[in-house]
């Protein structure tokens, strides 16, 4: 596949949704400036009551962040990252959590295939081959239970359907019909793209998970829910857009 000939000066674009991670978000933007590819930051305050806000505002007065987005309440992570997918201007977008459980050093990996032309899509999987902190048990059997049944209604071979880092052609992910609000844009995001046709690939990466002494904020009850996103987002047809 030919790549666009604006792709020559290749900007990936990193979709930051933030909600109260203040301890950790200047570490977290500092990261993204280490990785030796063009990167474009935008950064989605999420309703935070910490002083996230405030970290964003100066960082982006430090011209370490490209952009800034301020939800006026807590809306989700799905709606923080649909903001930013809706402010993104670079070629390819993934999305960037604030809480150093991903590396950036991880990146150029996974776009490769997209910057070669192989993929529409890169999956980065917690459970190939790449270094990661030995955490929760149940924690690991729930995401590699919603993955098979993601993969038994999408028909893909996913190892992690629920990693934070999906980086997507920026046409394709702005063409996508998303809707979710909160952790369910996972699920949503990989449905999309399987019924898109997108050429998807998949490549180990590090994961250095948290515990929820650490701020951890996904639980038990956000697993039941992506069970009722894999049904809904895989079965139902999503509503035409009003014109």
């Amino acid at each position: 596949m030919t790549l666009p000939a604006e792709w020559n000066d290749l900007v990936l674009s990193a979709v930051m949704p933030v909600y109260n991670e203040g301890k950790t978000l200047e570490q977290a933007i500092d990261r993204m400036h280490t990785v030796p590819i063009r990167v474009e930051i935008v950064a989605v305050n999420d309703g935070s009551v910490d002083d996230s806000g405030e970290v964003l505002d100066r960082l982006h007065r430090d011209g370490r962040i490209d952009r800034v987005i301020h939800q006026p309440r807590n809306l989700g992570k799905g709606a923080a990252v649909r903001a930013g997918i809706a402010a993104a201007t670079g070629h390819v977008i993934v999305i960037q959590d604030a809480d150093l459980e991903y590396d950036p050093a991880d990146l150029p990996a996974l776009l490769d295939p997209i910057r070669v032309g192989k993929a529409d899509a890169v999956f980065g999987s917690r459970f190939q081959s790449g270094p990661r902190r030995v955490l929760y048990f149940w924690h690991s059997m729930g995401n590699r239970l919603l993955t098979l049944l993601s993969n038994m209604l999408t028909d893909l071979n996913l190892s992690d359907m629920e990693t934070c880092y999906k980086m997507v052609r920026a046409d394709i992910m702005k063409a996508l019909p998303l809707v979710s609000d909160r952790f369910g844009i996972e699920v949503e995001l990989t449905a999309r793209l399987a019924k898109s046709g997108a050429r998807i690939w998949e490549l180990p990466i590090s994961y250095s998970g948290r515990t929820y002494a650490e701020g951890k904020k996904i639980d038990w009850r956000d697993g039941v829910a992506a069970l009722w996103h894999i049904l809904r987002f895989n079965l139902i047809p999503p509503k035409a857009s009003k014109k």
